[in-house]
């Protein structure tokens, strides 16, 4: 029977871990390539963690919450089941006339509106109540020309690459393409940005939980605000223009980019899709 000489035995042992690494290391590379591939269109501005792990592991460059917060009885105005009925009938009507208009008249609006809606928007709740939002809002012809140009240029390379015959194909419905007119006749341009996470006065980082979620709700919160007010808009989520943006606006690098609205009146010959919404036992179940 063949013996195999020390020396011989080394080198196969080293032979098969050679093999074996190559290997995993191969098929986690083919594991990889998929998830890269899946989300072609993924927003450089969607990538703000909230991972309270992460934080914690640099936890020296954070700053530690509030321990004590006064509390104070809650004032509370309760309806009559009758008027409750009328307000949230009244509500759902006014709330179901809202349309994403693309077609915006130049003529101005009040800032004492604008300032107003902000102020409701500013109302929503956020996770530990960190208010991880900043509005700005543009009114300069020229700054919001600069927008516009920005977002044509990234929005026809989502259109013609990073969007995907298929994303492309479910616009055609609303006629929409990379050119973006509302953003020059729009009298007023909000940009709602989110916090990724606060300083605190002594430069430290503050945690900003569910930072995304929470701005998210004082957009919604936003948009029922200039639609009670008279005013139409259209949710703009401009992909891959945020970095730019940012820098254009002159916005801190903890900020991030959620949604653009083009705010003011429509223009008299504005249209919109004729869609119909899902009824109410569709969206809601009942346990």
């Amino acid at each position: 029977m063949f013996l195999l000489t020390p020396v011989l035995v080394a080198v196969v042992c080293i032979l098969m871990v050679w093999i074996f690494k190559n290997a995993d290391g191969g098929t986690e590379r083919r594991n990889r390539e998929p998830r890269a591939e899946a989300r072609p269109w993924v927003d450089e501005d969607s990538t703000g963690s909230t991972d309270v792990h992460q934080e914690e592991a640099e936890a020296d460059e954070w700053q530690e919450s509030e321990e004590e917060v006064e509390h104070i009885p809650f004032s509370h105005t309760r309806y009559p089941e009758k008027e409750m009925v009328k307000r949230s009938q009244e509500f759902y009507e006014l709330l179901s006339k809202r349309r994403s208009v693309r077609f915006i008249s130049h003529e101005q609006v009040p800032m004492e509106v604008i300032d107003n809606v902000i102020k409701a928007a500013g109302t929503a709740p956020s996770g530990a109540h960190t208010e991880p939002w900043t509005f700005v809002v543009v009114k300069d012809p020229d700054v919001k020309h600069k927008i516009r140009e920005i977002i044509e240029e990234e929005e026809e390379i989502n259109y013609l690459k990073r969007m995907g015959p298929r994303w492309v194909t479910d616009l055609k419905k609303f006629r929409t393409n990379w050119i973006k007119e509302y953003l020059d006749t729009a009298p007023v341009l909000i940009l709602i940005f989110k916090q990724v996470h606060g300083f605190a006065a002594n430069g430290k980082k503050k945690i900003h939980y569910y930072n995304e979620i929470s701005v998210s709700i004082a957009c919604g919160i936003l948009l029922a605000a200039l639609q009670n007010a008279g005013l139409v808009t259209v949710t703009t989520t401009p992909l891959n223009c945020g970095p730019r943006l940012r820098v254009l606006l002159n916005r801190p690098t903890n900020e991030k980019l959620l949604m653009l609205l083009p705010v003011g009146y429509p223009s008299k010959d504005a249209t919109v899709p004729n869609l119909a919404r899902k009824t109410l036992d569709q969206i809601m179940v009942t346990v």
